[in-house]
């Protein structure tokens, strides 16, 4: 299985990093896993609305050029749907088994994705009402994805 993350803004922090690398590290026994790592729109502090949707646009062309047609796309988004770790981990299984061996995960920016990522989406997960810094969600999503694994293949993971 090949999968991908598209994020948006680079990765400051040596924690993160060495988080994200150390799990990477242990995925490669599972998957071949890419961080795809795009520059973000340089804005002011302040924008209106519809500068907020021109750096939202300019940002999903970025993101929208590094999906190949046949990958599965799984946008994170606040309203995106709440899963258990089981259930993410059956929902990773279901695509591998029936043929989704590309499965892209995007994060999107300080100000969220565009209306033309989310059309390309095949669906939408949220990791919580919260909002986190989306350098966080890296280190999040690639524990999670690691779990799933480890759930698929019956191997211990502490709860």
């Amino acid at each position: 299985m090949n999968i991908s993350i598209i994020s948006i803004g680079k990765l400051k922090e040596k924690y993160l990093k060495q988080g994200i690398e150390e799990y990477l590290k242990r995925l490669t026994a599972y998957a071949k896993v890419d961080i795809i790592e795009l520059p973000d729109e340089k804005a002011p502090e302040v924008l209106s609305e519809n500068e907020m949707e021109q750096v939202k646009k300019k940002e999903g062309e970025r993101i929208l050029a590094k999906i190949s047609p046949d990958a599965h796309v799984i946008a994170l988004a606040i309203e995106g749907k709440m899963k258990t770790s089981e259930q993410l981990a059956e929902r990773i299984d279901h695509l591998a088994t029936y043929g989704k061996s590309k499965i892209v995960f995007v994060i999107g920016g300080s100000l969220g994705l565009s209306s033309d990522v989310m059309s390309r989406a095949d669906e939408s997960l949220s990791f919580s009402k919260m909002t986190f810094p989306h350098q966080l969600m890296r280190l999040i999503l690639v524990e999670q994805v690691y779990r799933a694994f480890r759930i698929i293949r019956g191997e211990p993971y502490h709860k």
